[in-house]
């Protein structure tokens, strides 16, 4: 069974934190779906990522493309991922349901700390996947880097 990462992000913009996760997701051997809610939101994190540090190119793909199971990281307003993923990255809210925290290696849950509407929907979300029994574990970049602040051991 996996657990919920939940990303509070206070000091780095949505693009950047999503690809310093997605290097180390990558790293760690997994294949990643970013869910999102919005389609023109996921075409410029896309764009964003294709921009990103020429030492860093991650690479990955828009839902919809005719190369979706083959891409490492696929970004994407579906419940299906395509491309076998074993790490799942919500951002913007995008719903995740304490079945997927079990059926995923990793569940992270980014949210910018800016955003009052983000922070309170994901402190809902922590409560309903710790009430359902899932893992989870808060992470904060107050710091300037990431420090784990809270922990559910789930059931």
């Amino acid at each position: 069974m996996g657990a919920a990462l939940f990303y509070h992000l206070t000091r780095r913009p949505l693009d950047t934190a999503l690809a310093q996760l997605l290097d180390k997701a990558l790293g760690a051997g997994h294949r990643i779906a970013v869910r999102g809610t919005d389609r023109d939101r996921l075409a410029a994190l896309d764009a964003a990522l294709w921009a990103g540090d020429e030492d860093g190119f991650l690479p990955h793909g828009l839902a919809g493309g005719p190369h979706d199971t083959a891409q490492p990281v696929l970004l994407t307003d579906a419940v299906e991922t395509p491309n076998g993923a074993t790490c799942l990255m919500s951002v913007d809210g995008a719903t995740v349901t304490a079945a997927e925290v079990g059926a995923f290696a990793r569940v992270c849950v980014l949210f910018d700390g800016a955003d009052t509407a983000a922070t309170q929907a994901a402190r809902v979300q922590w409560k309903g996947l710790t009430d359902a029994g899932c893992a989870a574990q808060y992470w904060s970049e107050e710091s300037g880097r990431w420090e784990m602040k809270a922990e559910s051991a789930g059931r």
